[in-house]
């Protein structure tokens, strides 16, 4: 983890917006656990990131804007509108469609 402030406040402290904190009966902490990514600046009180995320969403933004998109067109045999992947043939007739 590497939680850096949106702000850029220079705050080196978070608190875990959405975290369990178990303790005895005495009331003394023995674990937590994160329920929701989410943080706050003690400092300026600013939304703070996990910057060690980032390449891991950089990659899943990529992967997802390699994937194929489903277009619309006109099945020049049969003339139906069909919603087909690129390469795909007309569910219809089977026509080959170039898009």
């Amino acid at each position: 983890m590497w939680l850096r402030c949106t702000r850029r406040c220079g705050g080196e402290l978070f608190k875990a917006l959405a975290a369990e904190v178990i303790v005895d009966s005495a009331g003394r902490y023995q674990d937590h656990e994160i329920t929701l990514a989410g943080y706050a600046c003690l400092n300026c009180g600013a939304p703070a990131l996990d910057l060690s995320a980032v390449p891991a969403e950089l990659e899943l933004e990529a992967a997802e804007d390699l994937a194929p998109v489903a277009v619309d067109v006109l099945c020049p045999i049969c003339e139906t509108g069909v919603s087909i992947l690129p390469g795909d043939e007309c569910p219809n007739c089977g026509a080959a469609l170039i898009s």
